[in-house]
């Protein structure tokens, strides 16, 4: 008789005597035998294990004893409050294996919540004032076995503390270079509010310790000083909004356009904490936002969806029960389902009131109808949303359909739409923010974002900040993936199609007026689109820009973005299409980012550390203001897959957690500059590429001609190679630029050049001057003396590429 054994697996104990093997064949109980094909197997000494023809001797044991010990109950639990944010601590757990967590149930306030925790720590925070609230505490282990309840501890929360709205620094955006952070993938200042989401499991993401909803405005706050220390003054930072979906943490899914996720705040590391934070140090908040679309379960305030669900034996599990009591937030834990990602309040059996998707509830081959949010069910309202999938995306409908399942693209030409998401992003305007970044623009018609966005969000900022709000930065994600000046020849679909307002008159009905936008400048085509001349010198004179007819919206340079895979190429493409934009000096610059590597690479550059050097200096000395994704000072995850959602673990992609690598503390001086750092940022800030960008930075900063200056290659001899000047009241700066090689710059002005890189001094008499210049990255940056504008002569410190 075989013994109690696990799952899968027989067991049976031998005695051997003074035998040193045994030769077996098994039978499973109903006649067949396995017997090794004929020869049996022979199994030794001590624990064997066989399994599909495979005898493993020494083996582990499959089947482990159950664990069912319970941890301990925790100890002294106590709670004391500052504001309306409570700190709980007690005496961990111990347990026969391992503490895996804890649970934590919170009663008062609003109704009970359970909370979760890795450590014997919580903080809780938004809570209610002067409102009386208790927890108790039960550990867990990672065979599920839980404790009992810890003795209760009570608190009293004090008056609500209330952050003043910021303002913001109000300078021209040109003169800073831009640190782009993902919030939830930078640094972890607060382990509380990490959360795995329901792919943590399937992700991986578990076996790497890693939840989605990792760094947060408190990990923000704490590292200025290294954004500082690199040299950057504004961090674009990922969208802040409540998000809902399987994998969230990125922000592009919004369900509430007017709460900022709770998965990235902390007691004292509010989002106004965060912006008046920055501030303080003289560096700007750039917020990402989306007007496109929502998330896959709508808009909360506006429309959410129900779906069809059922408790029946093969969905069960699937469909959390409803807690009327229960508001989802992203952090909190409802009771019974014990998650955060409490899926309860968004499902129904009974047709609810009001429904319009066609067939509520009627089976299909795999389910039911209405069981999943869909473009085209009639689900949405198309009131709110639009009712189509993309299917052209260089037709009219990439602006009016779905991109994807999880993007609820809103029916941005309905009124209701348009003040619902208008009362949400003048909020953040009024908190402070110093512009916003605009995710998936093209996707919305530029006469919608011309006559009923642009000019709204532009007045809110001059109304409620004067001079300040004239500088509020405003720039569009317009996915033009190719490398040619305009997208497939597709206007509508061109990036610099939308720095421009519209030139002529369209209908009151805004449906109808982006139909007929579309066609009227599709007709035109190409040839029929308007030029610039605001980012181009006339000779070796600046000349006053005409901004008369810019939309608002400045532009992420996607021909640039598209053509980094090599810095001559970019350049060259850069240069060819900035007639066509408004103004390319207002342009975002970056080589790659969250979504894309150069020419639509699924895969992090990997062009090699003085590739990156050469791109870096092309993007801090072209026009344009220079953009940089978090980890490429130091090539982070170089060449591994940007994104593949929950499909593979984040550790394993270029969104993979950055905070390891500033661990430790900095402190800096000034811009470019650390005064001190100890830990693993002191190794980080050592590096070639940042020691790079600090010097960049530094140079930049110093000659305004490079942050605001128009450009020209005429009479330049030289394969990147450039003059720029600014001029504007007591301000006259100019330069001679030439990146990765020598170049000669003819009918200049005469007088006294000074090199920003080596401090050269070269006196010019017959209006030419040549530049010598080796190595991949290196540059030559010539200023011109000028009455009232000294050059200020060598800047920074010589590095690995900047000699």
């Amino acid at each position: 008789m075989s013994e109690t054994a696990c799952t899968g697996w027989a067991k049976k104990t031998i005695a051997l005597g003074s035998a040193a093997s045994i030769t077996a064949a098994f039978n499973n109980g109903s006649g067949s035998w396995d017997s090794n094909n004929g020869a049996n197997y022979s199994i030794g000494v001590g624990a064997t294990t066989v399994k599909d023809g495979v005898v493993s001797a020494a083996a582990s044991d499959p089947c482990p004893p159950l664990d069912n010990e319970k941890p301990t109950v925790p100890q002294s639990a106590a709670a004391t409050a500052q504001g309306t944010a409570v700190t709980l601590k007690w005496t961990a757990s111990t347990d026969n294996v391992a503490v895996s967590g804890y649970e934590i149930t919170r009663s008062g306030g609003a109704g009970t919540v359970v909370l979760v925790s890795s450590t014997n720590m919580l903080t809780d925070s938004g809570l209610l004032p002067r409102a009386a609230y208790t927890y108790t505490i039960k550990a867990r282990d990672a065979a599920g076995n839980v404790s009992a309840a810890s003795a209760a501890a009570s608190v009293t929360t004090g008056d609500a503390v209330v952050v003043a709205p910021g303002t913001p620094l109000g300078t021209d955006m040109r003169e800073e270079s831009i640190y782009f952070v993902m919030t939830a993938r930078f640094f972890d200042g607060d382990s509380s509010n990490n959360r795995g989401g329901s792919q943590h499991v399937n992700s991986g993401n578990v076996a790497h310790d890693d939840p989605m909803f990792r760094g947060d405005f408190k990990g923000l706050i704490d590292k200025l000083d290294y954004v500082k220390a690199l040299g950057f003054s504004a961090i674009w930072i990922t969208p802040v909004t409540l998000n809902r979906s399987d994998y969230d943490y990125h922000g592009y899914h919004t369900y509430d356009f007017y709460q900022v996720d709770a998965r990235l705040e902390s007691p004292g590391a509010s989002y106004q904490d965060l912006i008046n934070a920055a501030h303080a140090k003289g560096i700007k908040i750039i917020q990402d936002i989306v007007i496109n679309h929502s998330s896959r379960w709508g808009a909360k305030g506006l429309f959410t969806p129900k779906v069809f669900g059922i408790r029946d034996t093969k969905w069960s599990s699937f469909y959390d029960l409803p807690n009327p009591d229960f508001t989802y937030n992203g952090l909190a834990i409802e009771p019974t389902s014990g998650k955060s990602y409490y899926n309860g309040d968004l499902w129904s059996t009974p047709e609810p009131a009001g429904n319009t998707c066609r067939s509520w509830g009627v089976p299909t081959a795999t389910g039911y109808n209405c069981q999943w949010p869909s473009a085209t069910s009639g689900m949405f309202p198309t009131k709110y949303y639009h009712a189509c999938w993309i299917g052209n995306w260089e037709g009219e409908d990439s602006r009016s359909c779905w991109l994807h399942e999880d993007l609820a693209d809103f029916n941005t030409e309905n009124a209701e739409v348009q003040q619902y998401l208008l009362g949400a992003y003048q909020r953040f305007i009024d908190m402070g923010v110093d512009g916003f970044r605009i995710d998936t623009a093209v996707h919305v018609p530029r006469v919608t974002w011309n006559r009923r966005f642009l000019p709204q969000l532009q007045a809110r900022a001059q109304a409620r900040f004067g001079e300040k709000g004239k500088n509020f930065y405003m720039a569009g994600e317009v996915g033009a993936f190719v490398n040619d000046k305009w997208n497939r020849g597709s206007v509508n679909h061109s990036a610099q199609f939308f720095t421009w307002k519209e030139r002529k008159d369209y209908v009151a009905d805004d449906v109808q007026a982006a139909l007929d936008q579309f066609n009227y400048e599709n007709n035109l085509g190409t040839a029929g689109q308007p030029t610039s001349t605001n980012a181009i010198l006339s000779g070796n004179s600046y000349h006053a820009p005409d901004r008369s007819k810019f939309s608002g919206m400045n532009i992420i340079d996607m021909r640039m973005h598209m053509n980094f895979g090599d810095a001559n190429n970019a350049f060259w493409n850069g240069k060819d299409s900035d007639d066509s934009v408004n103004d390319a000096t207002y342009n975002m610059v970056y080589v790659d980012s969250h979504d894309f590597g150069p020419n639509k690479s699924s895969t992090a550059y990997a062009g090699g550390t003085a590739a990156w050097a050469e791109n870096m200096s092309l993007m801090w000395t072209f026009r344009g203001i220079p953009t940089l994704y978090q980890g490429s000072e130091i090539e982070f995850q170089a060449g591994k897959q940007i994104d593949c959602g929950p499909t593979c673990a984040l550790e394993t992609t270029r969104r993979a957690y950055f905070g390891k690598h500033i661990e430790g503390s900095v402190t800096a001086s000034d811009f470019g500059v650390a005064a001190s750092a100890s830990g693993a940022v002191a190794t980080t800030l050592s590096t070639p590429l940042v020691q790079h960008v600090q010097r960049l930075n530094q140079i930049r900063r110093k000659i305004p001609a490079l942050q605001k200056g128009q450009y020209s290659t005429e009479d330049v001899s030289g394969n990147m190679a450039y003059k720029r000047r600014y001029t504007l009241g007591a301000v006259d700066s100019f330069v001679l630029v030439s990146v990765s090689g020598g170049a000669t710059f003819n009918a200049i002005p005469n007088g006294t050049y000074k090199d920003a890189v080596t401090g050269d001094v070269k006196v010019v008499t017959g209006g030419s001057l040549t530049t010598s210049v080796s190595g991949q990255g290196n540059a030559r940056i010539y200023v011109l003396d000028l009455p009232g504008n000294p050059a200020p002569g060598k800047i920074g410190v010589n590095g690995p590429f900047l000699k």
